[in-house]
């Protein structure tokens, strides 16, 4: 969502200050806003009957000090890792296997191998292939579930009946009965099949399904889960006008159902959750320089960086939209005169626009773009193309800001080339 007003009262004044050390562009997160998100998930789910975990997904913002630090080791929460990468990183910062969730696809064997050899994290695993792949198979098994045509998807991650995602209906209890007979013993059930929702009965469907399907393989088999995991998903008002998830709403309505669950049956699984995007995704914004005015077909504003080395949603995704506010150049919002332009960066690209047809203040040359929702997904997804330089990140704290990710070189990007020549002579 827009930038609450307590980061913008306590950033605007100092930003002139910030600009000046660090230069633009640049990505500012406010660690007061991701403090306070992460205490607020937690007390939601404080009722006893969820036993509640939130697995912070990694993709949305593997900056992994920092992420460790706010999400573990202040709050408890576990974290949900989809590579080699990811899951390292967090070993380095000392995160128990037990919080940490392996949530892959097409999943390579060394990543078998570091999920299960090199200390049991939770395997989540998306394929009933996969099964027999495992080298150490745990006793702990999750399978991330896809209902098919059961339910429905969004644009972003499209429908389930079309996804390469989780195991499909038909497959479920198979799933289970041959990771039996490879030894597991405890369970869980996965899904995720939907993205930046705001629907809050989405969600509690969402409960619902897994609750329904682990009864029927429990029937089935004969076991009992340890937990369910409605994934990540949960989604943040992008757009002023948009409201926000109702999570207190999804809190009550899951309690209803996981009650009801443990009256039938004489137990009811822990409530696993996967907030990444909710998490940090409102508490960033993107800062940088308009350095071009120009009037084609249309009015356009240049500024001092490009969608994909800073934020490459609106590039990927047609619909996405991120609030943009223009500052002066002593960092103060503009109001005023106002005008419809498309504010771009510097790709050999059309589709590097930070937005489309947006009615903003005049913004001249010296002024700044300054873009919300930055800080989920934006910073992961960045690249190298056209060989720009993805930007620097900082944490805006109490009396401080910290670099905790500086921008990148010309020899970072030249630093796959200092290699010594390898050369395969063929027969």
């Amino acid at each position: 969502m827009p930038m609450s007003e307590a980061f913008k009262q306590r950033l605007l004044p100092v930003l002139p200050e910030i600009i000046q050390h660090y230069g633009t562009p640049l990505r500012i997160f406010d660690e007061q806003g991701i403090r306070d998100e992460a205490r607020n998930l937690k007390a939601i789910f404080q009722d006893p009957i969820f036993r509640f975990q939130e697995f912070y997904a990694v993709k949305a913002w593997p900056n992994h000090p920092v992420i460790a630090r706010l999400m573990y080791q202040e709050q408890g929460f576990g974290f949900d890792c989809s590579s080699p990468s990811e899951l390292i990183s967090m070993r380095w910062h000392d995160v128990p296997s037990s919080h940490l969730m392996l949530t892959s696809n097409n999943t390579p064997d060394e990543l078998f191998r570091l999920a299960t050899t090199e200390g049991d994290c939770i395997l989540n695993l998306d394929d009933i292939t996969m099964i027999d792949r495992v080298p150490k198979f745990p006793e702990l098994i999750c399978f991330r579930y896809n209902p098919g045509k059961r339910r429905g998807g969004t644009d972003f991650i499209g429908n389930p009946v079309d996804s390469k995602y989780g195991v499909p209906h038909h497959d479920i209890v198979k799933a289970y009965r041959r990771a039996i007979g490879r030894g597991a013993e405890r369970f869980g059930l996965h899904t995720m099949i939907i993205s930046n929702e705001l629907r809050c009965s989405y969600m509690v469907e969402t409960v619902r399904m897994l609750l329904d399907v682990i009864e029927m393989v429990s029937a089935k088999l004969g076991i009992q889960f340890e937990f369910i995991n409605i994934g990540g998903g949960v989604g943040i008002p992008y757009r002023p006008t948009e409201r926000p998830f109702n999570l207190s709403g999804l809190a009550a309505e899951a309690g209803k159902l996981l009650y009801q669950f443990k009256e039938k049956h004489g137990y009811s699984p822990r409530l696993f959750i996967e907030c990444g995007r909710l998490m940090t995704g409102p508490h960033a914004v993107l800062i940088a320089k308009v350095i071009q005015r120009a009037v084609k077909y249309h009015k356009f504003i240049g500024v001092d960086t490009c969608t994909l080395a800073a934020n490459p949603r609106p590039a990927i995704y047609p619909t996405a939209y991120h609030h943009i506010d223009i500052l002066d150049s002593d960092c103060r919002i503009k109001e005023g005169k106002r005008e419809l332009v498309n504010v771009h960066g510097s790709l050999c690209e059309n589709n590097d626009y930070f937005a489309w047809r947006r009615v903003l203040p005049l913004a001249e040359v010296g002024d700044y773009m300054m873009q919300h929702d930055n800080g989920a997904h934006a910073p992961a997804m960045c690249s190298n193309y056209n060989g720009w330089l993805r930007i620097p990140e900082l944490l805006f704290g109490s009396n401080s800001v910290a670099l905790i990710r500086r921008g990148e070189t010309m020899d970072d990007l030249f630093a796959t080339l200092n290699y010594e020549e390898d050369i395969l002579k063929l027969n």
